[in-house]
């Protein structure tokens, strides 16, 4: 009996010795990657700081026309690849991350939405395209078949419950997105900040519309007419929704392919491959934004003319017209980046014909 006791203390000795190795083992090895990872670090803040001063350099000699145009466009071809490669591999857990706005704070909380491994980060960025893909369907359907019942089951004028449960959805589908644009531009994504702002104009717009009373008879088709107009826009933005998602996809991969872009980006200015649906998707773009412009003013005749004189309609008429605008804005300002890129790609490409 004493001779077991003695082996189970043994035993247990042993297991509290290798449990205290074990811990000196594991500090040691942290201690080391910590200052592997501290090295590397600053490595790569050195690298960056390279890329911005030899760019900043390359202007400073263009513009004193010290440098060659050609030569010019090559270094910055260069720098653009050297500083994808650096923001786009395993090095870039090592930059610092991008301070996290306003929104996300407000309903997540100081919480880091940063990931540290690339293959996490393109599964949010994967996720994105999959909600845009999901949400553009249910964008064309949900308007559509409204319509479809006002037309041929409730005679001519929608109840409210359906309408104001669409604006419900409108609102949870914006804050989605923009929620999940937050965290893409947190993780190094290049999305302009006007298509997070304009969500966020959008989910005020879809929240002050929960408290407009949708009116019904006499009169139902004159007091729906913003409705009306408000569900044939949102069909159109379903099918731009539709178009726009596969023509960036095409172009970031085209981007990707070419070392120019990162997978996290989501609008940037390659057009290769992808012309035809690019010529396709700008004159639908316009027409929506000019025919948002015009529901936003009709809402305002609405209010003004006494039909709907509630300061929601008002409200919700002036933020379509603030919204068409910078839209159009927003899109003439990447077309012109486009025609820019396009340029100095035949630029580059007439050099290497000669050459």
């Amino acid at each position: 009996m004493e001779e077991s006791v003695n082996k189970v203390e043994k035993e247990i000795n042993t297991v509290l010795e290798q449990a205290k190795d074990l811990q000196e083992s594991a500090a040691s090895l942290i201690s080391r990657t910590n200052n592997d990872e501290q090295s590397l670090r600053q490595k790569a803040l050195t690298l960056e700081s390279s890329i911005r001063r030899l760019r900043s350099l390359v202007d400073s000699l263009v513009s004193r026309k010290l440098l060659d145009p050609k030569l010019a466009d090559k270094l910055e071809d260069d720098l653009q690849r050297a500083k994808c490669i650096l923001a786009d591999g395993d090095a870039a857990a090592f930059l610092p991350t991008k301070v996290q706005g306003r929104f996300l704070k407000m309903f997540l909380g100081p919480i880091n939405v940063c990931a540290t491994r690339k293959d996490v980060q393109l599964k949010v960025k994967e996720e994105y395209n999959s909600y845009r893909d999901k949400t553009a369907l249910l964008f064309l359907l949900f308007p559509s078949t409204l319509l479809f019942l006002r037309s041929w089951v409730w005679n001519g004028c929608l109840p409210a419950f359906p309408v104001q449960l669409y604006q419900a959805w409108l609102l949870f589908l914006y804050m989605g997105l923009a929620m999940r644009e937050n965290i893409l531009r947190a993780n190094g994504s290049d999305i302009r900040p006007w298509w997070i702002y304009h969500h966020y104009c959008a989910m005020v717009m879809a929240l002050v519309s929960l408290t407009w009373e949708i009116k019904g008879q006499p009169n139902c088709a004159q007091k729906q007419r913003g409705v009306e107009l408000f569900l044939q826009w949102a069909i159109m933005q379903g099918v731009a929704m539709l178009l726009q998602n596969r023509y960036q996809r095409q172009r970031l991969y085209t981007r990707i392919a070419l070392g120019k872009a990162k997978r996290m980006d989501v609008v940037w200015g390659e057009t290769a491959g992808v012309d035809g649906q690019l010529w396709l998707l700008c004159p639908i773009l316009f027409l929506m934004q000019i025919f948002e412009a015009y529901v936003g003013l009709q809402l305002l005749k609405t209010a003004l003319v006494g039909v709907v004189p509630e300061w929601q309609v008002i409200f919700c008429g002036l933020l379509f017209v603030f919204m068409a605008v910078g839209n159009f804005i927003n899109t003439v300002k990447t077309l012109m980046v486009k025609s820019r890129v396009k340029a100095k790609m035949k630029r580059t490409k007439s050099k290497q014909e000669l050459d």
